[in-house]
């Protein structure tokens, strides 16, 4: 995997950069800020990036430059994944990253949003990188939580074991590991989707339809 990592604080950006490396990844280049960031993604892009990793709040102006960053990125470059990690539970960013903008499906890149306390659990960050940089869609379980609260009224025919299914989707698992942490079987976990799906007005003929409920749970949240 070739990686670009973001982050105005060169101890937590040299610790991912070298955990990547340990792991077998390819730390492409590193940026400070998002005028940096939109630099290096610029240089290495023709190459291949597989996924960029930025903070929220960085260089110029500390506000929430690397988000602005990572959706120029997005719009410039659809089929880099993105991973933003910030410190703050802000639910109107995810909703700014997850919106229904792009190209047609399976020609973009994952989509992340974590928290820091959570890239500091190295098997769950791990994991959540790997889920982005497989064209998946993972959301830090506070986010996903924050953003339950403000539920639409598309989302109120959902029972609340499908809620829950669809936050653990949001969270980039599988169906296998829904039905892990519910305890439930396979096939009662494959029910839940299916009704999350029908509710969601998302038919078979529908493609990449786990990625697209996802996103309308997030782009609901207004």
């Amino acid at each position: 995997m070739r990686v670009i990592v973001a982050d105005d604080s060169a101890l937590l950006r040299e610790g991912i950069a070298g955990l990547l490396e340990r792991q077998g990844h390819e730390v492409v280049a590193q940026a400070a800020g998002a005028d940096e960031l939109l630099a290096v993604v610029a240089h290495h892009a023709a190459a291949g990036v597989d996924v960029v990793i930025t903070d929220v709040r960085m260089p110029p102006d500390y506000t929430d430059d690397g988000l602005r960053a990572a959706l120029r990125i997005r719009a410039d470059h659809p089929a880099i994944g993105i991973l933003v990690v910030s410190q703050y539970v802000a639910p109107e960013y995810a909703h700014q990253l997850f919106g229904p903008e792009g190209g047609p499906p399976g020609t973009l890149g994952g989509l992340g949003y974590l928290l820091k306390d959570r890239v500091a659990r190295v098997a769950d960050f791990l994991r959540s990188l790997a889920v982005v940089a497989a064209g998946g869609v993972v959301i830090d379980p506070d986010v996903a939580t924050r953003l339950l609260h403000r539920t639409s009224p598309r989302l109120a025919a959902l029972t609340p074991r499908e809620f829950e299914v669809l936050e653990l989707m949001a969270r980039g698992l599988s169906n296998a590991a829904i039905a892990e942490q519910l305890h439930l079987s396979a096939g009662a976990v494959s029910k839940h989707v299916a009704g999350v799906f029908a509710k969601l007005q998302l038919g078979p003929d529908q493609d990449n339809r786990r990625v697209r409920a996802v996103l309308e749970f997030l782009s609901a949240q207004n």
